[in-house]
Parts: structure tokens; sequence; C-alpha cells
């Protein structure tokens, strides 16, 4: 006869969360591609790839003081895109004669998204070794 150990349960939790972070995040993978192959791929990575992207994270946080705000900023930018995006493809609905210049509404491109992303992780590690510089020398 089998019997659930605390471990089993545990891990059973651990699991149903990766399992709801994955369908949590099928929306914001949406904002960024409408094809149904890579947003369920990138789901089934995010899954596999969490917990050590997680671990790997936690212990670069100690030496980039600033990355956790760089982390906010990236968070807090994608959700503004989604709903400013969003936003845009409604009014251009509603009133065809604010679209662009180009016939299409108004969109923050992904090339425009990956760079602020890149510059908020970038600005952020320089300040942190700028950060780290000035506490060694005091």
């Amino acid at each position: 006869m089998y019997y659930a150990t605390p471990f089993f349960v545990a891990l059973l939790f651990i699991e149903i969360s990766d399992l709801i972070f994955a369908v949590d995040s099928i929306p914001a993978v949406l904002s960024v591609s409408k094809d149904v192959f890579i947003v369920y791929t990138s789901n089934i990575f995010a899954i596999l790839g969490l917990r050590s992207l997680f671990f790997a994270l936690n212990g670069v946080m100690s030496y980039f003081y600033y990355l956790k705000y760089a982390l906010a900023g990236i968070l807090s930018f994608i959700g503004i895109k989604m709903c400013f995006n969003e936003l845009a493809a409604e009014i251009a609905d509603q009133f065809p004669i604010l679209m662009g210049s180009s016939g299409h509404p108004y969109h923050i491109s992904n090339f425009v998204s990956l760079s602020i992303i890149v510059l908020f992780i970038t600005v952020s590690i320089l300040f942190s070794i700028a950060h780290n510089k000035k506490e060694e020398q005091q």
C-alpha cells in the first residue's frame, strides 16, 4: 500500500502553482503574439524552466541591488503595453479616422518592447555596479 507523505503534498502544490502560473501568463503571451503555437510552447518552457530561473535570479539579486526595481519596471511596462495596445485597437475600431498613417492602429512594437526591457536591465546592472563600488569604498 502506498501513502502520500508531506513531501508529496508539497511537491503537488508546487507543481499546481507552476500550472497556475502558466495559465495565468497566457494573456501576457497573447499580447506579444497571436500565434497559438508560440503561446503554448512558451508556456510549456515556462513550466520547465521556472524553478531553475527563480534560483538563478535569486542568486543574482544579492549582487545587483537595483535589479528588483528594474524587474518591477519591466512588469509595469508590460502591463501598460498590454493595456495601450488593446485600447489603441479598440479606439481604432470605434474611430477609424484616428488610425495611424499606415492604416493600422497605434501599438508598441515588439522591437521597442525588447529595447525597453534591455534598457531597464542594463541601467539597473550599471547602477548596481556603481552602488557596490561605492559601498566597497566606504
